[in-house]
């Protein structure tokens, strides 16, 4: 029987092709399956195909298992040997051992820091690493057909994770440290808390378990091992006996083990104030000499208590405790120096005292409630201040002398006295002087021995109303003790000016006035006193015919009027009057004088309650005066004539 062979291809190439598809499927088709602390497998499931024939048989396909098999990778960090460490190995379930397949490395330092057997699939580490900086590495696994360069799996992600060893110290990032705590703090109190770090792993056995210790500062300070929390160990530190500590405190990893590394740090604890001590005076007695001579308001002197305490608890509040030792000094406390500072406050007289005793407290400002049981914080002590004789300058009767005079007295007038005496016991003869000044006048004069001023030339009130002087009092014995007092001189008024009329305003006539109208209001002024000179009567003056164009009328409040006697004025009649009038003050003596008005006569504008003229308007604005428009008009009327005689003829 002869075959033909395309009838006998067909087959073949179809089952190749179920083959073929099978293979793509199943591999495609496969899970992943890691487990970190386990061998890795990674497979394929069975897939079962149902494929449908001719006859509708169903025909069924099993796909044989496959998958990449590994152990969990490790590194151990600074590896220092010479040949390549070994990481571990992968392996496919596909491969027979043949050689047929071949192992593919690929992502984080494949190639440089990991290097793969292709064939047997052993992986090594051909550097040192170093945890710190990386922990672990990220690489990617394929097995290829050696032979079709097919891959026999799906690429598959591994990790290589670097394993601690215990190569770092503990170190504190932040020290040395600065921190304080009060003294006499009760055993336990919590002072500070240091925190060391390890960069090796956590995670991975005793390399960053650290346990503090206290290396420098016993017995003094504590450290709690675990948290690193200092703390006081010693009952009663006192700051006033030591007030600073350095206390050295050690991290040590590997949970304290032998062989483990450590670090250190310095704590510096500075013991704050508590005000545990009360103020205290040196002595019991003190002593002053204090001049009888010295101000008030001034210190006389000092004392001090002194405090073992800083800052606010060091604080003093002084106090005298005797009313009579209060009553003439007070205390205040110096804020530098703590000192309490003695002011007098009225003046001393050894003439009638001559010693005072001072009983004095010093105590703390601020207390705390919980140290009560020490007692008191306040001590006493007593200060006697001698009052020391000094020979004084003379003392006037009054701190102050206000004097009167009239003016024009006659010179050598008196005006007052001054009086002045020796405070010492002695009672030294006074003398007196009048200070004298270059650039002022010499009105006054003083006797020497009784003190009497008197004036040394005549004195005007309106010149100068007031005078100050200053008297000086010296003793006879000591003439360099001086004693100063100033006097005020007042002059007093005579009616001695004589009232004015108040010309300044310029008076006007309308020529329309009438008969009877006011004209003007007119008022005077006196130099004098207002007591001199406070009312004013106002007149024409007598013996003279009556004046035909005005009269007066006094008001009889100081003031007078001028009133028109006939109607109309006619300013080319007459542009000008002058009018005397007498007025007289209500002074003692009576005084008088006569001034003269004078009236000008213009044509005012109508509607306005002011006075203005309109010639004087026209005539400023044109910048001509009356007389100068008089002769324009001259002129243009004898133009006027020579023109009509010349058309005449």
């Amino acid at each position: 029987m002869k075959v033909n062979p395309s009838s006998c291809l067909c087959p073949v190439l179809l089952c190749l092709c179920f083959l073929e598809r099978g293979y793509e499927a199943s591999h495609y088709g496969q899970t992943k399956v890691i487990s970190r602390n386990q061998t890795k497998v990674i497979s394929r499931n069975h897939n079962t195909t149902h494929n449908q024939t001719k006859d509708g048989e169903t025909e069924v396909h099993h796909r044989p298992k496959r998958g990449w098999i590994w152990n969990q990778f490790f590194v151990l960090e600074e590896h220092i040997g010479s040949d390549a460490q070994y990481v571990g190995k992968l392996h496919s379930n596909s491969d027979k051992g043949d050689g047929s397949v071949r192992y593919i490395l690929s992502g984080e330092g494949a190639g440089t820091i990991f290097i793969i057997n292709e064939v047997t699939g052993d992986i090594h580490a051909t550097k040192s690493l170093d945890r710190e900086k990386k922990s672990h590495y990220v690489l990617h696994a394929q097995a290829i057909n050696r032979n079709t360069n097919k891959p026999l799996e799906p690429e598959s992600e591994f990790i290589i994770k670097v394993q601690d060893i215990n190569d770092n110290a503990p170190k504190f990032p932040e020290g040395p440290f600065v921190t304080s705590v009060p003294e006499m703090s009760e055993i336990g109190t919590s002072v500070f808390q240091v925190t060391a770090t390890d960069a090796d792993d956590p995670t991975y056995g005793n390399s960053a378990r650290v346990v503090y210790s206290v290396l420098y500062g016993q017995p003094y300070f504590s450290v709690d091992p675990k948290t690193g929390i200092i703390r006081t160990a010693l009952a009663e530190m006192d700051r006033e006996a030591r007030e600073h500590y350095s206390v050295v405190i050690q991290a040590k990893d590997m949970a304290g083990q032998v062989g483990g590394l450590s670090g250190s740090t310095t704590v510096n604890i500075t013991l704050t104030d508590i005000n545990d001590n009360p103020p205290k005076f040196p002595q019991k007695n003190y002593q002053v000499f204090v001049p009888e001579s010295s101000q008030v308001g001034k210190p006389v002197g000092k004392i001090k208590a002194t405090d073992e305490d800083i800052g606010i608890n060091a604080e003093i509040k002084y106090s005298i405790l005797n009313p009579e030792g209060a009553a003439m000094f007070s205390i205040s406390t110096d804020k530098d120096t703590r000192e309490g500072m003695i002011t007098l406050r009225k003046p001393l007289n050894y003439e009638k005292k001559k010693q005072y005793s001072l009983h004095i407290s010093a105590e703390n400002t601020h207390l705390d409630p919980r140290l009560s049981y020490l007692g008191s914080f306040k001590d006493d002590a007593t200060l006697k201040i001698t009052v020391g004789d000094v020979d004084e300058p003379p003392v006037f009767s009054m701190d102050y002398y206000i004097m009167e005079v009239y003016e024009n007295t006659k010179v050598g007038s008196e005006v007052g006295a001054v009086t002045a005496r020796d405070p010492d016991s002695k009672n030294s003869p006074v003398r007196y002087f009048i200070e004298r000044r270059e650039d002022k006048d010499v009105y006054f004069d003083i006797e020497s021995i009784s003190g009497v001023i008197r004036t040394t030339q005549l004195l005007d009130r309106e010149e100068m109303p007031w005078h100050n002087i200053t008297v000086m009092a010296t003793e006879e014995d000591n003439p360099s003790l001086q004693s100063h007092v100033p006097i005020t001189v007042q002059v007093l008024d005579v009616n001695d000016n004589p009232p004015k009329i108040n010309s300044d305003e310029e008076i006007i006539i309308c020529e329309s006035t009438r008969a009877g109208q006011v004209i003007q209001t007119i008022t005077a002024v006196d130099k004098d006193d207002f007591a001199n000179g406070k009312g004013f009567s106002f007149s024409f003056p007598g013996g003279i015919p009556a004046n035909p164009n005005f009269t007066i009328k006094d008001n009889e409040d100081s003031t007078a009027s001028i009133i028109a006697r006939r109607r109309r004025f006619h300013r080319l009649t007459q542009e000008l009057y002058e009018v005397p009038v007498v007025v007289w003050d209500d002074g003692e003596p009576v005084l008088s004088s006569t001034g003269t008005l004078t009236l000008t006569v213009c044509s005012c504008q109508r509607g306005t309650r002011l006075k203005i003229c309109q010639g004087e308007a026209f005539l400023s604005s044109a910048g001509l005066s009356t007389g100068a428009l008089i002769a324009i008009l001259l002129c243009v009327l004898i133009l006027l004539g020579r023109l009509i005689s010349v058309f005449a003829q």
